[in-house]
This record gives C-alpha cells, structure tokens and sequence, in this order.
C-alpha cells in the first residue's frame, strides 16, 4: 500500500505520518515535495500539519499555487482519497478541494490541547472503523482552525453528511462551550461531496500509538488504508 505525504517549505508534521504509516501501520509511506508536478502512483495522499510558506498571506495560501497541487486535483477528480490534517486541510481548503474556509481562531490565539470529538459519519472511507456517534480525544494545534461556511453551502454539507467530525464534551455532546476556535456548529472535520477528500483540524497522527497518551487517532489511518485497499479491488488505482 503506497502512501504519498507532501512536503512544503515549512511542514512539520510530515515526519510523524510517515512515521505512522511505516512503522505502525507496515505501509509504505514516501515522502513527495511541493515542487514536482506529478504524482507517483499511489493509494492515498496525505497533506500534513505544520506552517507552510510560514503562513505567509493566510494559511495555505501559497502552497495552493505549488506545483504539485495540479497533480492533487487531479488524483482527487479520479476518486484518489486523500486527508489534510490541520495545515493540510487549510490548503485543500485554500485550492477549492473542500467546502468552507479556516480563518483566526475566536480569541485570536494559537490553541494547543485534548479535544473531544465525536464521529457524525462512520460511512466515510475515513471514519469507517469508528462506531457512530463515537467519541474520541485528539489534540488540537492551529491558529486558524476556526471552520466557517455560507448558510447556503453548510445546509448542502448537512444534507450531504459530509461533515465527519464535531467538537463536543466527553460525554458527546456537541454545544458552543466544547468548540475550542469557534468552528461554524462545532464543525472539527470535513469532506468533499464525493466522500473522497476530507480535511480535519486535530491531528490523528500524533494520537496513534498509547505511549504518545492516546491511540484513536490510528482508526483514521486504518479506515484510509481498508478503503484504499477495498477501491483498488474494485476500480483499480486512480
């Protein structure tokens, strides 16, 4: 199972998924630079977290006019999953991949902390390993990470069910006080309307394996890689 992870001038969390996918998942993970123009053949693609072109403008910006982001669009179009985790989720944003936009968390600080989380849709090929409804605790790490959508294009994301995750209280409910960044309905995680692309504000790679204080995280990697492995039985690669 090829999984790609981009790389730009200023990520930071593309060592811990690799990480994941090599060594607790067996996979293999390979590192692609914003500057190439294609794609290598792969299963799914990863954009990580950290502080690409430092932010520079606002979040995902630039690295939406890399090179390499034409080759994205394109794997997605084809159906090719892909997760953008934190920084990751801004530039898919950024590149019309996904609905919405991320803009200065509500106090106007950067947050670093466990949220709760819980699962609005375990039939994506991202969250099909969670149970519905499902609570789970990650951590968050942004300071632009405050989703917001037209009441228009939130009403088709409703209808859609593309929304995957929701902030709430350890007990599951989802209510202003458990938002952290002021998230349009508590609104933690997203996908496109073919289910293909989601993006995500906290980070599952850095809550995959017990010793780092929480595995649940790995249940995100997990349902990429049964879903890739399910499409590429029926459809092939994309």
């Amino acid at each position: 199972m090829r999984v790609g992870i981009l790389v730009f001038p200023g990520s930071n969390c593309d060592r811990d998924c690799f990480h994941v996918v090599d060594r607790v998942l067996g996979a293999q993970p390979e590192f692609i630079w914003h500057k190439e123009r294609h794609l290598p053949d792969l299963d799914l693609l990863i954009v990580p977290g950290g502080f690409s072109y430092g932010d520079y403008l606002r979040p995902g910006a630039i690295a939406r006019f890399s090179p390499i982001m034409t080759a994205v669009g394109l794997f997605s179009a084809r159906g090719g999953l892909v997760l953008g985790i934190c920084n990751g989720f801004q530039i898919l944003a950024e590149a019309g991949l996904l609905p919405g936009v991320l803009m200065r968390n509500r106090d106007l600080k950067f947050i670093c902390k466990e949220v709760h989380l819980r699962v609005e849709n375990s039939d994506l090929p991202f969250t099909r390993a969670f149970r519905p409804g499902e609570v789970i605790r990650l951590p968050i790490a942004h300071a632009e990470g405050n989703y917001y959508a037209s009441p228009e294009a939130l009403g088709q994301i409703t209808r859609n069910r593309q929304i995957a995750f929701r902030y709430c209280s350890p007990s599951g409910e989802a209510a202003d006080a458990y938002c952290p960044n002021g998230s349009i309905e508590g609104i933690a995680g997203v996908c496109n309307s073919s289910g293909n692309v989601l993006g995500m504000m906290p980070h599952p790679e850095r809550y995959s394996e017990a010793v780092l204080g929480g595995d649940q995280g790995l249940l995100v990697f997990r349902s990429l890689l049964m879903s890739a492995s399910d499409r590429e039985a029926v459809h092939g690669k994309p």
